[in-house]
């Protein structure tokens, strides 16, 4: 089994046509990925690649998802209705500016088709999520990667800077960072907010939030006509096939974001996460869990002279000391699939925190490839 290259790549590239002809701008050629297909997976590999929730839908949000398939003839509209209402109770932020979409890749595609282009550029960490800036250069946008600090965390300031220095449409801000797993602490956000240029919009990712303590900005949104939050239910709640994420902005954002075109969201999906907002104990249970899994192997690794960022998501970022590459072939020909290097860090690679047992087996592989005490 081949798999793809990188988290939402395939998801975000088979919508670019379709966003951009609805625009009516011209299509120029997709960039091709930043990133190489991984290693193939043998049977019973252990997938620690692509920032999956190794849990799964929880139980109630299983049972919601199968109880919901004999009424999928229907579209189902009072029932997304229902899960916006429980979101937004939980979020504290008006009803008119929360918009519901299959996975948060389509908003954060179509943030890229509407604010970027020739005279619109995007600034961007490096590394970061890739996928925007591909869509944005592809739109002949200038994207400019600004990189993180030396604790892996993004260099906010510098990016301002960067934003000021040409025209800049977007500024992508994903927290916690992938692949780092990296916080931007609440206040200095607010610092960018204040000092970014008057017509630039922040698309600010808390795709992997719910793993760490730090507060979300999503209520600011009320206040402000210039931020984009994005959240999932593709993370933490374990739903990355069903597809599920929310776009929460100013209603005049949401109804650019909309003027791209709308379809029914999947019902299974809705189900789900109607059943998983509200579970008070899902959210803690599984941060517990993911920072246990993740702390004790960080710890591990540190102990064996391999150094990892400081990360408070399903993911960290170790350097192996050697061709990140080769050594992610060598885990998967021990039967434990990791993550990728980058450009700007060919030495360090990204691994998802799956369970306890998956973690084992991560150190165990990587003991042998390393060549280090188990």
């Amino acid at each position: 089994m081949t798999l793809p290259a990188s988290r939402r790549h395939f998801l975000q590239l088979a919508g670019a046509g379709l966003a951009l002809a609805s625009s009516g701008l011209p299509r120029p050629a997709l960039a091709q990925p930043a990133t190489v297909a991984p290693p193939t997976a043998n049977e019973g590999a252990v997938l620690l690649n692509f920032n999956e929730c190794p849990y799964g839908p929880s139980p109630a949000a299983q049972q919601a998802a199968r109880d919901s398939i004999a009424s999928c003839g229907r579209y189902r509209f009072a029932l997304a209705g229902e899960v916006r209402d429980a979101f937004i109770a939980q979020a504290g932020v008006p009803a008119d500016h929360v918009r519901l979409y299959p996975g948060s890749s389509e908003p954060l595609n179509r943030a890229a088709t509407l604010w970027t282009g020739p005279q619109a550029g995007l600034v961007v960490a490096d590394p970061t999520f890739e996928t925007l800036g591909e869509m944005a250069a592809a739109r002949g946008a200038h994207v400019q990667k600004v990189p993180l600090r030396s604790d892996g965390a993004h260099d906010l300031r510098a990016m301002v800077a960067a934003a000021h220095a040409r025209p800049t449409g977007l500024l992508y801000v994903c927290n916690p960072n992938n692949p780092t797993g990296s916080i931007s602490p609440a206040d200095e956000l607010a610092w960018l907010l204040v000092n970014k240029p008057a017509g630039t919009r922040v698309l600010l990712d808390e795709a992997y939030l719910q793993y760490s303590e730090q507060p979300s900005l999503i209520a600011q949104v009320a206040r402000r006509d210039d931020l984009i939050v994005l959240r999932t239910f593709s993370k933490l709640y374990g739903m990355a096939g069903l597809r599920l994420g929310v776009a929460a902005a100013h209603p005049e954002r949401l109804r650019e974001l909309a003027s791209l075109g709308e379809n029914p969201l999947p019902v299974p999906a809705l189900a789900a996460a109607l059943a998983s907002l509200r579970d008070p104990q899902l959210v803690p249970q599984r941060r517990l869990q993911n920072a246990k899994a993740r702390q004790t192997t960080i710890a591990w690794l540190g102990k064996r002279g391999f150094d990892c960022l400081p990360t408070e998501a399903n993911c960290f970022v170790v350097d192996v000391q050697r061709d990140g590459a080769a050594f992610a072939k060598a885990m998967a020909d021990n039967g434990v699939v990791i993550g990728r290097s980058w450009p700007i860090w060919p030495q360090r690679v990204r691994v998802t925190v799956g369970t306890e047992e998956e973690m084992a087996r991560f150190r165990s592989a990587f003991a042998k490839v390393a060549g280090v005490p188990a």
